[in-house]
């Protein structure tokens, strides 16, 4: 099973596009786990993925994008690798 986590702050631009990125994709690969984490109320995710900027994308564990959106096709070829 594929997780991907949008790593979110308030006031930020791409953000939202991120997320409904994010939740169409799940529409298209019902196994996919999508969580949404407010870094400005758990810093300790941004720590942990040394992000610098918002949105951060992190499939499996590992942040794939930093400070905007992919592609969608993009988005979701790196998605049919895991």
């Amino acid at each position: 099973m594929t997780n991907i986590k949008i790593l979110t702050m308030p006031g930020c631009a791409h953000c939202p596009e991120a997320k409904e990125l994010a939740f169409k994709m799940k529409e298209e690969m019902p196994d996919l786990m999508v969580e949404v984490i407010d870094v400005s109320k758990h810093p300790e995710v941004a720590v942990q993925y040394q992000l610098m900027s918002a949105p951060g994308i992190v499939v499996n564990d590992k942040l794939e994008w930093v400070g905007g959106v992919p592609k969608e096709n993009d988005l979701r070829e790196k998605l049919k690798r895991y």
